[in-house]
């Protein structure tokens, strides 16, 4: 039956493990993702990256379980944001900054498409010599005085777009399609 073919996913999560704070073991992380139905879990580094296969109305709803659960179970609050592997495939091929160092690249997967009057309040010029673009529900990022200077935040692209993101630079993107398309 078509509707209950699984499919893999990458759920990324947001904030775990950063610098001492909201800790989570992968271990208890992949857990989860098991207790849910899901199989073939791996994590990827400690930042909170699973891959998972899942029919596609289960994966829909995942991760909105997975952050009740860390949230209820562990005390954390931590937004997770899921894209199938095809999705995370195609990300490269529409990277508006192809050509730039790789290590000023980063992408921010968005839960939810922005509407398209919240897309036109990002300001271009809200963080000198960084730029951005907004392609769906991923934000392509060029980052060349690095993520910890850039004025591109989380909380600037959650609060101006209302949704909820997370970030990844490109060579971890690399490995996660790599580990997805398997």
């Amino acid at each position: 039956m078509i509707a209950s073919m699984r499919m893999t996913y990458v759920a990324l999560m947001r904030g775990i493990n950063v610098g001492g704070k909201n800790k989570l073991p992968m271990a208890t992380l992949a857990k989860l993702f098991a207790d849910e139905k899901c199989a073939n879990v791996a994590t990827f580094i400690q930042s909170g990256n699973v891959i998972f296969d899942a029919p596609a109305k289960a994966a829909a709803t995942v991760g909105a379980r997975i952050s009740r659960r860390i949230g209820r179970e562990l005390g954390l609050e931590v937004p997770v944001v899921v894209r199938s592997a095809a999705e995370l495939a195609a990300v490269p091929a529409r990277n508006p900054f192809a050509r730039a160092d790789v290590d000023q690249m980063h992408i921010m997967f968005l839960a939810d498409a922005p509407a398209a009057a919240r897309a036109r309040a990002l300001d271009a010029a809200r963080s000198p010599g960084d730029e951005f673009a907004l392609v769906g529900r991923d934000v392509y990022l060029r980052l060349p005085n690095g993520v910890g200077r850039s004025k591109l935040t989380n909380a600037y692209f959650d609060k101006t777009l209302a949704t909820v993101s997370t970030i990844r630079n490109w060579r971890t993107l690399l490995k996660l399609i790599e580990l997805s398309t398997r």
